[in-house]
């Protein structure tokens, strides 16, 4: 429904703001009326013959049909651009707090300075070797800075505990990808991303949790990213382990290619793995 909106000024006036819908139509109503008007004015002065200015109505009518058309698909194109960018900043806006949010998570639970950032540049990177754009690339990007919110509900008496965790704590430790998945659940623009901290501690081999899915059963965005965050486990220091050498990281990934991993994304992350590191150590690249 079209609206007006009325705006109080600083120095007590009003100001308008009218929906774009209104506007479009408006200026098409006035346009076509003008046209009307003074063509048919046009035609009335310059045509007397009856016969003859039934072939130009003709071809007057079929000459406004074109031009509003034109007009309309542009008037249309420009507001359609303008909510797109109104979208794409109120999306920016949303990214920035959330990632905001994200930093205050990545201290809580003490891990690496720009640890949550470094995944997400790695595994949209991976993702893109894969062939992600669009909207599933963003997903993955959504989903690699959230991974871990699940853990917000978890006490911090298990999140930062030094030491290995023993069964009960496990337990608790492995609700945090259902947590995640439902909390992601909740906010429209995120439920694609939900797949990410729902399931990147599935296994390839069928081990895995929370739901044990197998092979390309796991969501590729989830296989994507739980690469990343097995490279970045080991490649960092966490609170309860030191950073393993590189080689021994590498190793590791080859190793667990087919049984925790894709075998394929470890290989293509493998192949790309120079230039997969200097993006995720250098935000400029």
């Amino acid at each position: 429904m079209a609206e007006c909106v009325f705006e109080t000024r600083p120095g007590g006036g009003q100001s308008v703001n009218v929906s774009p819908q209104l506007r479009t139509a408006g200026a098409y109503v006035l346009i076509s009326a003008a046209w009307i008007w003074f063509s048919g004015q046009l035609l009335g002065d310059l045509v007397h013959d009856p016969q003859r200015i039934v072939l130009y109505q003709i071809f007057k009518a079929w000459l406004f049909v074109l031009g509003t058309g034109a007009l309309l698909y542009w008037m249309i194109g420009r507001t359609v651009r303008r909510l797109a960018d109104a979208n794409r900043r109120l999306l920016e806006s949303h990214e920035q707090a959330l990632r905001v949010l994200v930093q205050a998570m990545d201290v809580r639970h003490k891990e690496t300075s720009d640890h949550s950032e470094r995944v997400v540049r790695m595994a949209a990177g991976l993702a893109q070797l894969a062939g992600l754009e669009g909207d599933a690339l963003r997903d993955i990007k959504f989903g690699a800075l959230l991974h871990d919110i699940g853990k917000l509900a978890l006490p911090d008496a298990i999140l930062i505990k030094p030491g290995k965790l023993d069964d009960a704590e496990t337990q608790v430790m492995r609700t945090h990808p259902r947590i995640g998945h439902d909390m992601l659940q909740r906010v429209e623009f995120l439920r694609g991303a939900s797949v990410v901290p729902y399931s990147h501690h599935e296994r390839w081999d069928g081990s895995g949790y929370p739901q044990g899915l197998k092979g390309d059963a796991i969501p590729l965005a989830a296989r994507i990213f739980s690469v990343v965050d097995v490279w970045d486990a080991l490649s960092f220091p966490r609170v309860y382990k030191p950073a393993w050498p590189e080689a021994e990281v590498l190793h590791y990934l080859r190793d667990a290619a087919g049984s925790q991993l894709d075998p394929a994304l470890v290989q293509l992350f493998l192949d790309h793995y120079p230039a997969l590191k200097a993006l995720a150590l250098n935000p400029t690249n």
